[in-house]
């Protein structure tokens, strides 16, 4: 890693703290840590920060409204963030997301696993230009951006143009939530109005194609009042998964 990064750690349970910062300064990492959320803003308007690893329950402030807090301060409204809980629930997952997080880790933390999710979120920060002909694949999905093809578990998913173009947005922009008028502007190159649903519509025949439960979505992720999420990590081989089903817009 040529660039040293500042990493803020906001975690109360000390031992997970002094573990988190002794392997990330082994891994080449700049590593501040607080056990407070009232003294995070100070801290990041005081120091350079790159990163943000947030716990969700803290004395002071919780990571909710810390995480608030952070995007709506100037200095670190683009700062990523990857929050620390101990719930497994979709419900907390949302709830981070909504509140302005790019990701989602559970404990007990593994080493690597979050290490890797660190180097993702910086690797997006640092805005590399992607190549925008080469093949996206994200397990049993492969999308072809230069033939304009899709497969699915090894079979090609027939879609129309406009499915294909959302499709593609979203799995660009895989782990961060988009909101429609980002959308619109790369799609329909106009203002989003507020009322415009068909992306709801299209991302509802995603799921349907793709064998999403519209109750539990796993892989296409709606987070009210922001937009949607393409959910990287869930297209990988499940026996449970019917055939893709053909169906006709």
């Amino acid at each position: 890693m040529s660039k040293m990064y500042n990493i803020l750690l906001v975690e109360d349970d000390i031992s997970l703290a002094d573990w988190v910062c002794e392997y990330l300064t082994e891994q080449g990492f700049n590593v501040t840590h607080v056990a407070r959320g009232d003294l995070v803003l100070d801290v990041i308007k005081k120091n350079t920060t790159d990163i943000v690893l947030l716990d969700v329950m803290l004395p002071g402030l919780n990571g909710i409204e810390v995480c608030r807090l952070i995007r709506q301060h100037e200095q670190s409204k683009q700062v990523p963030i990857i929050m620390l809980t101990a719930r497994a629930d979709e419900f907390d997952e949302v709830i981070g997301l909504e509140a302005g997080a790019d990701d989602y880790v559970i404990k007990p933390v593994r080493p690597r696993a979050l290490l890797a999710r660190i180097n993702r979120q910086l690797s997006h920060n640092d805005k590399v230009e992607p190549d925008l002909n080469a093949p996206l694949v994200f397990g049993q999905l492969t999308i072809n951006q230069e033939a304009k093809r899709v497969l699915y578990q090894g079979k090609e998913v027939e879609l129309s143009t406009s499915l294909f173009a959302f499709l593609t947005y979203l799995a660009q922009h895989a782990g961060n939530v988009v909101d429609r008028d980002s959308v619109f502007k790369a799609l329909k190159k106009r203002e989003y109005d507020g009322q415009d649903r068909r992306f709801d519509v299209m991302l509802s025949t995603l799921r349907k194609l793709f064998n999403d439960d519209p109750q539990k979505p796993q892989k296409f992720k709606t987070i009210w009042g922001k937009g949607y999420l393409f959910v990287s990590d869930a297209w990988q081989d499940n026996s449970q998964d019917k055939p893709v089903c053909d169906i006709e817009e």
